[in-house]
């Protein structure tokens, strides 16, 4: 066993570990929820992740996400956060795609055998269509809904797609799915703290309107904690 996983096996026992080592998971989206969910996957010893993302670090990132810092501006996230996993894990079987999964595309994306997925998307159609099709093909997923405008750390739960509140992300992928007969069976992260408003401001963009969402360091980060740890515990048990 590698020294640095030395504690993480103490804990866990030989047999979960090798059994994280042989895993490969999928992170889709890795801004400030996506990227915490990955570097904590890695420091776990899972050993094959792919990373999609199609974004660069611009400065509004810099309050909360983890590749962003001013020598990495402009920079791909996936290259970032790739350079970082591997200096972690130099073993580590890295996939990294600067790429947006659009909705057309998740079946031909799911068609490599993933032991789990993360979903940190933003956008709502690649999103329910990652989730209906992880479904139908009873692909382990665990999605986070939003992060933004809260506050409140201790508001932070696991639960069923169905039994999620005050999320409008979650409403709306609720939606989505049960319109593809999708009612129950979808497990995410949420908070039950209700949203600032104040937080909550539109803005004109060069492609028309567009919803700006306050955000705080610490709540995107803890909602990629709990994502990773999700998986790392379901992966572990088995």
């Amino acid at each position: 066993m590698e020294e640095w996983l030395s504690r993480t096996s103490l804990l866990l026992g030989e047999s979960s570990l090798s059994r994280l080592r042989q895993a490969h998971v999928l992170v889709v989206g890795i801004g400030g929820v996506g990227a915490y969910a990955a570097e904590m996957l890695v420091r776990a010893g899972i050993g094959e992740i792919t990373l999609l993302d199609a974004d660069r670090v611009e400065p509004t990132n810099l309050n909360r996400q983890l590749v962003a810092l001013h020598s990495t501006l402009g920079r791909p996230k996936v290259e970032v956060l790739g350079e970082r996993l591997r200096d972690i894990h130099p073993g580590l079987r890295l996939h990294a795609e600067s790429y947006f999964l659009t909705a057309e595309a998740v079946a031909e994306r799911l068609e490599t055998p993933y032991d789990f997925v993360v979903d940190a998307i933003d956008t709502i159609a690649p999103k329910t269509a990652l989730l209906e099709a992880c479904f139908h093909r009873k692909i382990r997923v665990i999605s986070s809904m939003g992060a933004g405008a809260r506050l409140d750390p201790s508001a932070v739960a696991y639960a069923d797609i169905a039994d999620t509140c005050y999320c409008g992300l979650a409403r709306e992928v609720r939606r989505r799915l049960r319109e593809k007969g999708i009612r129950r069976g979808v497990e995410v992260v949420f908070s039950r703290e209700q949203p600032h408003r104040s937080a909550l401001q539109m803005q004109e963009g060069e492609s028309g309107p567009s919803k700006v969402v306050g955000t705080v360091s610490y709540l995107p980060a803890l909602f990629g904690c709990y994502l990773a740890a999700y998986v790392i515990r379901k992966l572990a048990e088995e």
